[in-house]
């Protein structure tokens, strides 16, 4: 797996970076404190005070800091995960069939029943991510813009961290994104760990426009 460095994640069990929970510091290297390396974030209900209402965005961004949803704004990776369980059907100790349409709940639902599904997952999206995720050359270039003038970007999704991992890297935004968070209730605590003033941004046009 390749490594990234700089991005702070939340989200799984420990990989390569140190820092697991449904956030992590991506690709196995700086995994959340708030996990223990055991529990999954999705297990976790975020603290009433930790809540930070997020900005609206409208024109080009002013925050100090920006969340990012992953799949409406930078690459969808929900069929990416419905074909992986089609797939690995057969070896999982579950229905596929009966999981939550959450994917926050269907990883709590898989980390119940045991066994390797992460290590599955990921080995899956590793080989097949090219063919369901293409960089956008408008948004990387915003992404590039919003960097550079030192604004903190932080992405959240729904989607098991080690999918996300690879879908940030296939999309070439792993050198640009310093937070990602994983799992039931990411946005919550993306904008816990990104501050007050945090601006979110759910669609390419936001993020293009917040970089004009």
């Amino acid at each position: 797996m390749r490594s990234a460095a700089g991005l702070l994640t939340r989200g799984a069990l420990p990989h390569r970076l140190p820092d697991p929970c449904e956030s992590v510091a991506l690709r196995r290297g700086s995994i959340s404190p708030h996990s223990g390396g055991t529990v999954p974030g999705s297990h976790r209900v975020p603290s009433p005070c930790s809540r930070v209402e997020p900005e609206p965005i409208i024109g080009r961004v002013t925050a100090p800091a920006i969340a990012i949803d992953l799949d409406r704004t930078l690459g969808d990776t929900g069929q990416l995960w419905r074909d992986w369980l089609a797939s690995a059907a057969r070896v999982l100790a579950v229905d596929v069939e009966a999981l939550p349409a959450d994917r926050g709940e269907a990883a709590a639902a898989l980390d119940g029943a045991g066994g390797n599904w992460r290590v599955l997952l990921e080995r899956y999206a590793e080989d097949r991510a090219p063919v369901y995720l293409r960089p956008d050359a408008a948004a990387s270039a915003a992404l590039r813009r919003i960097a550079a003038e030192g604004t903190r970007i932080g992405v959240f999704t729904d989607a098991p961290v080690e999918l996300a991992q690879v879908a940030l890297s296939q999309l070439g935004a792993t050198r640009r994104v310093s937070r990602l968070e994983a799992g039931s209730g990411a946005l919550d605590r993306l904008l816990a760990e990104l501050g007050a003033g945090t601006a979110v941004i759910r669609a390419r046009s936001e993020l293009v426009g917040a970089a004009a």
